[in-house]
């Protein structure tokens, strides 16, 4: 399976206190999705295009 780097949103600040986020990265066909804060140490979800997508979509209503 095909992977590309770990991204976080520019909306986390960059390790400032409080900035911690979560980190996506494209994985096959879909997408990979982590804890920054855990960084090696956290669990991995995967996430069908379409998830992620409704992911996403829920997100920018909160």
């Amino acid at each position: 399976m095909s992977t590309t780097k770990w991204r976080k949103s520019s909306r986390s600040g960059n390790g400032q206190a409080g900035s911690d986020c979560v980190e996506t990265r494209a994985a096959g066909a879909g997408f990979e999705v982590r804890d920054s804060k855990l960084s090696e140490d956290s669990p991995i979800f995967g996430l069908t295009q379409g998830d992620f997508v409704a992911l996403l979509e829920n997100a920018k209503r909160r």
